[in-house]
């Protein structure tokens, strides 16, 4: 195994983790990521609970990545506006956005019977 090889594609996976936080909607997933687990923290969540949310957070936050970078890769490919390009990054959006939109209904049914007493 090349040690060295595998360091340095870490290197460029934390890289790109840190490019995408020049996002401004990576940064809107990052906080809103960040009062979640702070409500967690306070609410006292089971180890499920934490399960569900951690694997949810991580699925926003990676899909905002692959839009990222599939916008990235249509502006390269097509600096002209044009309407395939134009799908291809709305339709990544809509993917982020169906994450985003199932990530706030799982986090109402974690946490709304917690706050106040209904199950």
């Amino acid at each position: 195994m090349d040690f060295h090889k595998l360091f340095k594609s870490f290197g460029f996976a934390f890289y790109g983790i840190w490019t995408s936080l020049k996002e401004q909607n990576m940064r809107i997933h990052i906080f809103c990521a960040v009062v979640v687990l702070i409500a967690g923290f306070l609410t006292g969540l089971t180890v499920t609970e934490w399960l569900i949310l951690t694997l949810t957070i991580a699925l926003v936050i990676g899909a905002e990545m692959i839009n990222t970078a599939i916008e990235s890769v249509v502006n390269l490919a097509s600096p002209d506006i044009h309407p395939l390009a134009k799908q291809a990054k709305d339709v990544a959006a809509g993917a982020v956005l169906v994450f985003a939109l199932a990530s706030v209904i799982i986090g109402l049914l974690i946490f709304l019977p917690k706050w106040f007493n209904f199950n």
